[in-house]
């Protein structure tokens, strides 16, 4: 006799949306770029000066923006509270919440005293600038140099912790193999600072700063980001190739019948080649040597650094994209079924108007940096701020004269 047995799956909605990949992109850039901006701002190298400028604009920003996407993804925000009233030591989101409103205090603490004697220097000057500086410069006394390396390195401190937990609140789901890896966590981090420097290249040219020693700084920093990503992957694909058992194993056997992850995991690796091999091609450029006032030789940088923000969006798209992948796209493996579940994004909050007013929220933010905080002059502190409207000239004001941003270009 012949027997039918019949197997019925529901189909689950996603537990994340676009939300959260927006969250941990703003949040990877915010921790990658206060790492980039710490050589200048809390170990005081001087020649990092113009990097730390645009980092710490990117950093703060993100900081400011990364949370608004984390309480639209909590589906009901105003429930929020509830992480505090019911804290749980054995959940890394519980973590998080106790660490993320610290580490954003940090970061704004550490701008603060960055900005403080430029925002010193502009008190008194006319107009809604002038009286915004003079309210949050907070007086008139100098900034100490410890203080800021001391909220600098508190920063960098929280910072691992973000890095930790993000990276954690995946890896210790069992349910979904493509996130259960130790792999997971430090491709997180290496990509946010792929996305973190290709955003200061192009901060750097859209701000009309164009250094060219961020430029060449930056290409480093891309060229080893690249080199670590490149070289998890292929730990992270060995592992699972190699594996018989284990979450990796299972990761690549439930999307080895994938055209789709297949033509990701294509695009992700030649994009991520065709980026280091472009930053290698540029810092491999010979230096051209160009007649100076004096007739002596001088050095310049080449001329395809001028192209350099290029690379930035692609570096940034990698970043996105890679957290779309993994937020996203992983969502579509069937956890009790065969097969994958189809997601299309919608057009409201929830997709994609979400993800364009979060951008458009950060663009925004940068805005008003741009409008009202003199970064461009930026000090690591301890400067005795003097103002620009009393009789010393501006341009002979050690925070507008020309040894500040241009002499690092």
């Amino acid at each position: 006799m012949n027997s039918t047995i019949e197997l019925l799956a529901p189909r689950y909605d996603i537990a994340w949306y676009p939300w959260a990949v927006q969250y941990f992109f703003m949040i990877a850039v915010s921790y990658a770029s206060l790492w980039l901006a710490a050589p200048a701002l809390v170990f005081g190298k001087k020649t990092w000066l113009p990097t730390a400028r645009l980092a710490l604009i990117a950093c703060v920003s993100t900081t400011l923006v990364a949370p608004v996407a984390l309480l639209a993804d909590l589906h009901q925000p105003l429930r929020f509270w509830h992480f505090y009233a019911y804290a749980n030591s054995h959940s890394w989101m519980s973590i998080g919440s106790v660490v993320l409103p610290l580490y954003l205090v940090s970061v704004l603490g550490l701008a603060w005293l960055a900005w403080r004697p430029a925002l010193q220097a502009q008190c008194g000057t006319p107009g809604l600038g002038g009286m915004l500086a003079t309210w949050l410069s907070l007086g008139r006394g100098t900034t100490p140099r410890a203080m800021v390396a001391v909220v600098g390195l508190a920063a960098l401190g929280l910072s691992s912790g973000i890095m930790l937990y993000t990276g954690a609140e995946l890896a210790i789901v069992k349910a979904r193999p493509l996130w259960n890896t130790v792999w997971l966590p430090p491709m997180l981090a290496t990509t946010g600072f792929i996305a973190a420097s290709g955003l200061v290249l192009v901060l750097n040219r859209v701000s009309g700063l164009c250094s060219q020693t961020a430029i060449r700084q930056m290409l480093y920093v891309l060229l080893v980001a690249c080199a670590l990503a490149g070289l998890i992957a292929l730990s992270w694909f060995l592992d699972g190739v190699n594996a018989h058992v284990g979450s990796v194993a299972t990761a690549l056997e439930s999307v080895r019948h994938s055209a789709s992850w297949r033509n990701t995991a294509l695009w992700g690796g030649i994009t991520g080649i065709a980026l280091f091999a472009a930053v290698l091609f540029l810092l491999t450029r010979p230096t051209l040597r160009q007649p100076g006032p004096s007739g002596a030789p001088t050095s310049s940088q080449p001329a395809l650094f001028a192209w350099a923000w290029l690379l930035g969006l692609v570096a940034i798209h990698m970043g996105w994209m890679f957290r779309w992948v993994v937020l996203m796209d992983v969502q579509h493996v069937a956890r009790n079924s065969a097969g994958f579940h189809h997601y299309g994004i919608p057009a409201g909050s929830s997709g994609i108007l979400g993800i364009v007013g979060t951008f458009g929220l950060w663009l925004a933010v940068i805005l008003l940096i741009e409008l009202f905080i003199p970064w461009r002059q930026a000090q690591q502190g301890g400067l005795i701020a003097m103002p620009t409207h009393a009789a010393q000239d501006a341009s002979t004001h050690p925070l507008t004269a020309k040894k500040g941003a241009s002499s690092h270009v």
